[in-house]
Parts: structure tokens; sequence; C-alpha cells
């Protein structure tokens, strides 16, 4: 398999601000790279923004954004736009990343709400996807979402999502969870929607834990452990596309360093694993649990 160009290698994680001082006290070897929301960063400064630099001068970062609505029905916010290019730049940001979903209209809707499926829709995204990465002067990547309605839907999921990243010509940041748990939500087969992206246009990773509110519905919140189909899925995601870098999501009862930084070994034992067909593959153990 062709060996492809991503911005980061290797394990990641989400740097959350109650992060900040074990990280710098005890630095992880396993974490190869980390992730912001550049909403939460853009304009600190003070000692929370030294605090900030200080990571941004010694691991490569990623930024995954909460409000550019890319499918809201009210204009794109360039202003916001520019800012982003800012920050982007001063920190060396190696990638951006924003949601395939909206979040706006005349104010802000703080949830993360599904764009139709549709043709037309298809068209409205990418047309604002391409200007976003005009103003930006780099490309993108939008994230596959959870969702648990599908209003006016005409299109599968898996064609809206492709289509979108063939008009738009923008890259993927392939979420793991979000599949798992919208095969689950929407009965389809996951393997089977993660064989049919474009590989290529992956950027990265995202893998997260979700809520189990009933045996036919899952709730992405990220405060929870990876779950083992998760793990087989990011597993079955290397088997395809190659090993691909990966970060993990946690929003919320975030356990102590140590213990969050297993599931990020977890991430690390699997794309390091001797990747063989048949009979030959070796078997793989790897602790997933801890108290959270």
């Amino acid at each position: 398999m062709e060996e492809r160009n991503y911005p980061v290698r290797g394990a990641g994680l989400g740097l959350r601000r109650t992060m900040l001082t074990p990280l710098r006290e005890e630095p992880p070897e396993q974490v190869d790279f980390l992730e912001v929301a550049p909403e939460n960063w853009i304009g600190v400064g003070g000692a929370l923004g030294r605090k900030f630099r200080y990571f941004t001068e010694r691991f490569p970062f990623l930024s995954h954004g909460l409000s550019l609505s890319l499918g809201g029905p009210a204009a794109l916010d360039e202003e916001f736009i520019l800012r982003l290019k800012g920050f982007l730049d001063d920190h060396q940001i190696r990638g951006y990343s924003e949601h395939l979903s909206y979040c706006t209209d005349d104010g802000h809707l703080y949830d993360l709400m599904p764009i139709p499926f549709t043709g037309d829709a298809v068209d409205y995204v990418a047309d604002r996807i391409r200007r976003t990465q005009e103003i930006l002067e780099r490309r993108i990547a939008v994230e596959n979402v959870s969702y648990y309605a599908a209003p006016g839907q005409e299109l599968d999921e898996i064609d809206f999502l492709c289509g979108v990243l063939e008009q738009a010509d923008c890259d993927l940041l392939l979420d793991v969870n979000n599949i798992y748990v919208n095969s689950i939500n929407h009965d389809y087969d996951a393997e089977a929607f993660l064989k049919a992206l474009p590989g290529d246009r992956i950027m990265y990773v995202h893998v997260a834990g979700h809520y189990v509110e009933a045996e036919d519905l899952r709730v992405d919140t990220h405060g929870s452990d990876v779950c083992d189909p998760v793990w087989e899925l990011l597993d079955t995601a290397y088997e395809t596309f190659g090993v691909i870098p990966t970060l993990l999501e946690r929003d919320f009862n975030i356990p102590p360093l140590p213990e969050l930084l297993r599931e990020v070994d977890v991430i690390r034992a699997l794309q390091e694993r001797p990747r063989k067909t048949g009979d030959d593959a070796p078997d793989i153990e790897v602790e997933t649990s801890h108290a959270g």
C-alpha cells in the first residue's frame, strides 16, 4: 500500500485545560501529537496563553473546530475564519477539521445538527467548504458525525458524505466511534460503511466512547471508555487503509492521566500490530478498561 503523507504520525490526545499541568509535569512518551478546539484558545493570552504556547512549541498540533457551521443557513462567518487562519499560522497547526453538520442559525444552537442528506445539501455544503479552504489557504477535513434523525433524507449517509468530499475536494476526519454509533441507531453494517470510504482522503482518525441508552440506541458522549467493537472497527480501518494517525477524545468524566493514557497505549498497540493474512495473523491482548 502506498505510503501517505499525513500531517502527523502515531497516537494523539485531545488536549483539555485540566490536562495542562499533569501533561507538563509528566510528559507522556506515548503521545505523538495533540489536538484542540480553536474556539477555546483563539485570543487567549496571559499565563494560560503561555501554558498553551509551551505545548505548541513541543508537540505537533491539529485543530478541530466547533462553530464554523458548514451546513448552517446563515452566511459563513468569514471574520472568524480569518481569525482562525491567524491562530493556525501563529501556532503552526498542522491540520484543521470541522464537523459535517451545522450549529447556528440566527444564533448558536449549542448542538451539532444533522444536515439533510440531499443532493442540494451536497452542493451547498461543498461550496461553503471550498470558500473556507480559499480563505484559510489550506485544505481542511470534515468529520463524519453522529446523528439521531435524518430529516428530508434522499441519499444514504455514505453517498452524502462521499459526495461532499469529492465535490468540495477536501479531506476526511474519520470518526470510527460515530460510524459504530450510527450503525446501531440506523441499522446498517459499520464495516461495510467504513470500507466504502475514500481512504486517500483520510487526514486522521478520532476514537472515543459513547453511552448505551438502549439496545438499539447509542449516544455519542466522549465521556466513557472506548468499547471493544469500536477498537475492532479501528483495527479494521488500519487493515483497510493502512495505519492512520489516531486521536483519543475525552471531554468529560476524564480520569487521571495515567489511566487515560492506557487508551492511548491501545491505539499504539493496534498501530504497531504486525499485519498478516489468514492463520498467520497474531492475536493481540490490550488492557482497555479503567475506572472513570
